[in-house]
């Protein structure tokens, strides 16, 4: 127990000491006694004299605080805010920056938590604390394994590729650790085999180089966890060690630092210096390298939008570990003497990667952990050749990708090869030995690709233009503007695209569109023959006010006019008849791609990027931006993934904030008092009858849209004076009158 407690002692305190600094008092309070608490247990277990009176008493602490803050906060909504404890209040503003609140990956900290619980585990042997390392142990380096794996996840869903690279390796390092003291238990002392944990310190090393990007401080971090593989790779007996749990101590005391300084600087707007912008400061000095912007918004995976961020460096990197771990010979005490891990690549959305994990799962437990045994046969063999049909699919599929995915495909079909010939016991001598090698080797340069690429913007490693290439989709990335939404700039560049004739994705309170301005017919033609198979699917007008009707008021029903005015902006469509006032929008002879012979869908978005950028260009003709048939566009990378270089520029402005399309209602009746919906969406049918009724309730009161042009004139004034007050005779009202 003395390990993990010694641990937490100090992240407790560290968690306390920076509750403090930001006058955090419960926050602080807790931290202390839990940390207290601890300390006292480990008194505890060295010298029964101690007693637990001491460990109870904090916890008694901590039990009393979270009452009384937990009372607070409950007293607090039940009242409304009226009634609120002193200290019980939550800070609802941030002290951060809103760019300092951005570069955030809250999982980080646990990360550290994680490094310096297992490094207090290997440390403690040699400080003397605990006697040796035992199985007792293992629970605590699994745990961090465990919750390691949980971080590098959460990094990518943060968009932090280095982070959740770096954790995920060191969460393989807390799984051999753990798999090495278990072991132990049986009176095996296993050795690690020399490429392993070289290739590991490599695969570290040009890490730690691009994450000084981030910090400097980050880089010098993952250069302790370098020399921690050299020293597995200098000892046979690795973990076991002096060298290797003296090097465990510097990353425990690095850890604690890097801990205290990262909560520090995600809480405060005061940062500590880290050495954050270095290297962006000294490459600005020179032209040969350009540092990608690292924008959340403008994320973009080859294949469209994703929560996570690109995990083909972890997964590459792993495949790279894998080749070269099966290069060692098995030793001759038994196979489960090496330390080989099967190594699995969990990266989220690639089915390649999730086949090469099973497949290197599979096989590193059965031929490698002590499974497989002498037996060969054609039962593993048939199990074999069904992987390798399903890695003939994804090396096809790579064909469509690039050339360095192709390489990586068809190298690993060479090792599904030498597994097979392994399995009918006719494998040759150094044949998987020599493939294993140049599937790593191919691997390793597609981890540094990735890597190397996915930091600079210029110049890149090159991947490899796809062998068979599909014209006009996916292909736009790279050759048209890519800007993001929030900037006014942006806005005013798709704006002069769409005057100069161009059609451009766009973001809208519902999902991405394809637009047009009305004004070039050109670009409303070429927008309708981008979408494949759209001539059941017209085109729709939109406008960003009602303003922009104003020249064909006359010819709008007045009903109609007053439902626009009352129901927009919002996610409502509204069909209305077709007539002479589209002329006055400039589509000419594309006239016809707009709406049917019959009624045209015409709308107001309740998006200030849209509505400002119909206020730069006109009314605009709209699409959706998706193949017809296929799901809505919900990200701009998708507008990519979907139409590639048709378009001639996308406005970024991220995830939809709906999934579902906009209501679309049967205006073309509104004259007879009726309207119906073609499609409920967004906004609920319910409450578009509710402004449709308040509508003609105006109307039935005889209340007149003051800007409709009456067939008869209004009297002046002195007319109205002189008649009202001369007395009339009121007669009968007849039938024809009340009608």
């Amino acid at each position: 127990m003395v390990p993990g407690l010694a641990a937490f002692t100090l992240v407790l305190l560290i968690m306390g000491v920076v509750g403090v600094l930001q006058r955090e008092a419960v926050l602080s309070t807790i931290a202390f006694s839990i940390s207290l608490a601890c300390a006292h247990q480990i008194a505890g277990l060295f010298d029964i004299s101690f007693g637990q009176g001491a460990t109870a008493a904090n916890y008694l602490l901590v039990c009393l605080v979270g009452a009384y803050f937990g009372s607070g906060r409950l007293l607090s909504y039940i009242t409304k805010g009226k009634v609120q404890p002193p200290g019980t209040g939550l800070q609802k503003k941030s002290k951060l920056t809103l760019s300092q609140a951005q570069e955030l990956n809250d999982a980080v900290p646990i990360g550290l938590v994680m490094n310096l619980l297992s490094a207090s585990v290997l440390a403690c042997p040699l400080l003397g604390v605990v006697p040796q390392l035992t199985h007792g142990l293992v629970p605590w380096l699994w745990m961090a394994g465990v919750f390691q794996l949980g971080v590098c996840i959460l990094s990518y869903r943060a968009m932090d590729t280095l982070a959740a690279t770096f954790y995920g390796y060191t969460s393989v390092l807390k799984f051999a650790e753990g798999y090495s003291l278990l072991l132990s238990h049986f009176d095996h002392k296993l050795y690690s085999p020399v490429p392993f944990p070289t290739v590991f310190s490599v695969l570290f090393f040009f890490l730690a180089m691009f994450s000084t990007q981030k910090s400097l401080a980050e880089g010098l971090y993952q250069l302790f966890y370098v020399a921690y593989c050299i020293a597995i790779a200098a000892q046979p007996l690795g973990f076991f060690q002096a060298g290797t749990q003296g090097v465990q101590v510097a990353i425990f005391v690095a850890s604690a630092l890097m801990l205290l300084v990262t909560l520090h600087n995600m809480v405060s707007p005061w940062r500590v210096p880290t050495g954050e912008g270095l290297l962006k400061a000294a490459l600005t000095r020179t032209s040969h390298l350009t540092l990608r912007p690292h924008d959340k918004d403008l994320h973009a995976p080859y294949l469209g939008y994703s929560k996570y961020a690109d995990a083909e460096v972890l997964g590459h990197g792993c495949s790279v570990l894998a080749a070269f771990a099966i290069t060692a010979a098995v030793g001759a005490g038994g196979p489960r003497d090496v330390l080989i891990l099967p190594v699995g690549r969990g990266t989220l959305e690639s089915t390649a990667f999730i086949l090469y994990g099973i497949m290197w799962t599979v096989w590193g437990l059965t031929r490698y952990g002590g499974l497989y045994g002498s037996t060969r046969g054609f039962n593993v063999a048939v199990g074999i050749i069904c992987f390798m049909l399903f890695n003939c699919f994804v090396t096809a599929g790579a064909l469509f990708l690039n050339k360095a995915w192709f390489a990586y495909a068809l190298t690993f079909q060479l090792i599904l090869i030498s597994f097979l010939l392994d399995a009918l016991d006719a494998l040759p001598y150094g044949y998987d030995i020599g493939v294993t090698i140049i599937f790593g080797l191919v691997s390793f340069y597609c981890f540094l690709a990735n890597l190397f690429n996915s930091s600079f913007q210029t110049p890149q490693l090159p991947l490899g233009d796809p062998f068979i290439k599909l014209s006009g989709f996916g292909g736009g990335r790279e050759n048209v503007p890519h800007v993001p939404a929030r900037k006014a700039t942006s806005v005013q560049q798709i704006a002069e695209i769409l005057k100069n004739g161009g059609t451009c994705g766009m973001p809208t309170d519902t999902v991405y569109v394809l637009v047009a301005a009305c004004n070039r017919p050109d670009a409303v033609e070429k927008a309708y023959k981008i979408k494949v198979h759209a001539q059941d699917r017209p085109m729709s007008l939109w406008i960003s006010s009602i303003k922009q009707l104003e020249p064909a008021k006359h010819l709008i029903n007045p009903v109609l006019w007053d439902f626009m005015e009352a129901a927009w902006p919002s996610s409502m469509s509204m069909v209305i008849p077709r007539g002479p006032w589209m002329d006055c929008f400039g589509l000419g002879e594309s006239a016809k791609y707009i709406g049917t012979p019959q009624s045209i869908a015409i709308r107001n978005p309740d998006c200030t990027v849209a509505t400002h950028l119909i206020d730069l260009v006109g009314p605009i003709a709209t699409m959706s931006a998706n193949p017809t048939g296929e799901a809505d566009t919900t990200h701009h990378n998708q507008v990519y993934a979907k139409l590639g270089d048709k378009v001639d520029g996308v406005l970024c402005d991220g995830p939809s904030p709906e999934n579902i399309a906009s209501t679309v209602i049967d205006c073309t009746k509104i004259e007879s008092g009726h309207i119906g919906f073609f499609r409920v969406g967004v906004i609920p049918k319910s409450q578009v009858l509710q402004i449709f009724e308040e509508v003609q309730k105006k109307h039935m009161k005889g209340q007149e849209n003051l800007t409709f042009e009456p067939d008869f004139l209004e009297p002046n004034e002195e007319e109205i004076k002189t008649e009202t007050a001369r007395p009339v005779e009121l007669g009968p009202v007849k039938e024809e009158d009340e009608s």
